[in-house]
């Protein structure tokens, strides 16, 4: 007996419930298979949601119409806008996240959620069958990989004569799925090794165990794969910490939420973090453990993200550094276990122990577990189209850490695009490919296929050109429409950006026609070190301004603030509004960048045009083009190692 879906997603991560969760909404009847039901979207890190461009990232997924952030706010201990100090295409939105609540909030959602079913399983076998015309059909399914040398010989044969599309999956108690689309999110799990000393552990993470078989049904059909690291810290009693010697590091006084619906409203009782410093003390003790460290000892040999080093790799890279900041992280508000953010490590327990006794506050410290590292499998994502489905496999697609990412944000948003996709396909419609001027998201997705992660991939607000663009504040105005569009965002939802979107046109507007005079500012204007008027001007140029907000000239022009009142206009219209008029130049000059880069966006290549015959091309271009194979000459320019004679090239030969 097979059971049939259209769209089965293996793993339960964040990458899997975003990417079941879109594609059941949209009318996909969708499995999700999972080896643990009650881990869903499990935090097994920081319980944090956001970040530095991360942040962004989550205002993308809701506004698109995916979930995480709705989650997020429905669970947060703590909110913080991160670089407030900075301009606005900086600031970043943060949540301190209750762990065991965010997955029950997911499993909540996943379990009400129509069209979608649940399966706790191990995948062990990916199915899949010679491209017909049909891709509808559920038959003629190849087994590879994991049962017999016969079943990959016949793979790699159909895989020689014509391309394969998914078909299905087979799970460790035998069961067998059929599908017309399948999104692998395995995270960490596939052939999982965890990394603690001289000690060694299958395992996805601890308690968990490592998923086997699929690497191997992938790989006998031609995929490339890769080992990826990563690690996490010890995670620390509460009741032996002496929060009186430590620093508090408190969340905002009026904290804001990730999700632009009304369904959620912002925390309203914060967990404070607090400080913790390294000291030369500490760094000896973790330097006596280095010859034992898998990380320095040859026995992991995985690549890892660079931005999210170990504490043994940023002793080593800053040796003459006498301290280190670390910040101490509450699990949840029904827990006593903490997260040390900054102490990553593989060095044996001991040495973790002793380390930890020696800083200020943990002197009698208990762990719950040490910290560990973990090798996983994962695929260099330039195997994979811009929609995150496979070259290689009609139907199959990729999203989260098997594609060499970290983070549950990267993770989730490849989840939910992947989703979208899968459902699209199905349903004959084009894929929803984000450009990088839209969304980071966009700049996400791009930066893997044409890039790939030889450099470990990490997300910043630096890998973006258009930041000034791709703000948290306008994430709405930027992606709600096309959410609308594709119907993951609801007519109500819809109904609340359009009368956003109207008042902050309203205040500007207001902002614009309405005229100051000097004796209605200048009081004001000298109370904050800025030059007074010598003759009326208008609003809008008061507030372009340094320390000049609409919220402090609220309380000093009456018409001002009636307006505001009468609209019933929040904190969260002021704020976009005000970032437009400050920033208007700025953002009108990207603008005018992307347009003129918008040509090599639309000049299309063939997808199977010949690179190798174009002797006017570099070695190098030629290798990599056939490799990555970029749908426009935009994303062929952004490939390593493509020169600008190269796009020249490409130019005169597509660019009419």
């Amino acid at each position: 007996m097979t059971l049939e879906y259209d769209i089965i997603v293996i793993g339960g991560g964040h990458a899997g419930c975003e990417a079941a969760a879109a594609a059941a909404r949209l009318g996909s009847r969708t499995l999700l298979l999972t080896m643990d039901l009650t881990k869903l979207a499990s935090m097994s890190c920081n319980p944090a949601v956001g970040g530095v461009a991360k942040g962004q990232i989550v205002r993308e997924i809701d506004a698109l119409g995916g979930e995480m952030g709705r989650i997020t706010d429905r669970t947060t201990i703590q909110f913080r806008m991160l670089n407030r100090s900075k301009g606005a295409a900086m600031w970043s939105p943060r949540a301190q996240c209750d762990k065991s609540r965010f997955s029950e909030e997911w499993r909540h959602v996943l379990e009400n959620t129509p069209n979608l079913y649940l399966w706790q399983d191990a995948a062990v076998e990916l199915l899949f069958a010679p491209t017909v015309a049909n891709i509808t059909a559920h038959t003629d399914c190849i087994h590879t990989g994991t049962t017999s040398a016969d079943r990959a010989e016949s793979t790699e044969s159909a895989s020689a004569e014509q391309p394969l599309r998914i078909c299905g999956v087979r799970t460790r108690m035998g069961v067998e799925f059929s599908c017309k689309a399948l999104i692998l999110t395995t995270g960490t799990f596939l052939e999982g090794l965890m990394h603690c000393g001289a000690s060694h552990a299958e395992g996805g993470r601890a308690g968990d165990a490592a998923s086997h078989g699929l690497t191997a049904s992938l790989q006998a059909i031609g995929f490339e794969v890769g080992r990826m690291k990563t690690g996490t810290p010890a995670r620390l009693d509460a009741r032996t910490i002496d929060f009186e010697a430590l620093e508090p590091q408190y969340g905002d006084e009026r904290p804001s939420k990730f999700s632009f619906s009304s369904e959620t409203q912002p925390v309203k009782e914060q967990l404070p973090c607090f400080s913790v410093y390294t000291t030369p003390e500490v760094h000896e003790i973790l330097r006596s453990g280095f010859a034992l460290s898998p990380l320095f000892n040859g026995t992991i040999k995985g690549i890892g993200p660079r931005y999210c080093p170990s504490i043994e790799d940023k002793l080593r890279t800053f040796a003459d550094k006498e301290q280190h900041q670390l910040f101490l992280e509450p699990e949840g508000r029904s827990t006593n276990e903490y997260y040390l953010n900054g102490f990553s490590s593989s060095l044996p327990w001991e040495i973790q122990w002793k380390a930890l006794r020696q800083m200020r506050g943990l002197e009698d410290v208990h762990i719950f577990r040490p910290g560990y590292a973990i090798e996983y499998d994962y695929f260099p994502p330039t195997q994979l189209r811009h929609s995150l489905e496979t070259k290689r496999v009609a139907g199959l697609f990729f999203a989260g850490q098997v594609n060499g990412t970290t983070g549950y944000e990267e993770a989730a948003a490849q989840g939910l695009m992947a989703g979208i996709n899968a459902h699209r396909q199905l349903t004959g419609a084009e894929p929803i490919v984000l450009k990088r001027n839209e969304a980071y998201i966009g700049v996400l997705i791009d930066d893997l296929v044409m890039k790939g992660v030889d450099e470990p991939y990490r997300m910043f607000t630096s890998r973006a050109e258009y930041r000034i663009l791709l703000r948290q504040d306008n994430a709405d105005a930027r992606l709600t429409p096309l959410g609308h569009e594709i119907g993951l965002i609801s007519e109500n939802r819809y109904t609340e950006y359009l009368q956003k979107k109207s008042l902050v046109e309203s205040l500007i507007s207001f902002a614009r026609e309405r005229s100051i005079k000097p004796a209605e500012i200048n009081d004001y204007l000298i109370s904050v070190d800025s030059e007074p008027l010598r003759q009326g001007k208008r609003l809008c140029d008061i507030l372009m301004r340094n320390n000049v907000t609409i919220e402090s000239l609220q309380n000093i022009l009456p018409t001002l603030n009636r307006f505001i009142e009468e609209r019933t206009i929040g904190a969260e219209v002021i704020e976009e509004t005000e970032i437009q008029i400050k920033y208007r130049g700025y953002i009108e000059r990207e603008k005018l960048i992307a347009d003129k880069l918008h040509r090599l966006e639309e000049v299309r290549i063939p997808e199977e045009f010949d690179y190798h015959a174009m002797q006017a091309l570099t070695i190098e271009a030629r290798q990599k083009l056939s490799r990555i194979r970029p749908s426009t000459i935009g994303q062929a320019a952004r490939i390593p190692g493509i020169s600008p004679a190269d796009v020249n090239v490409l130019l005169v030969k597509f660019g009419r």
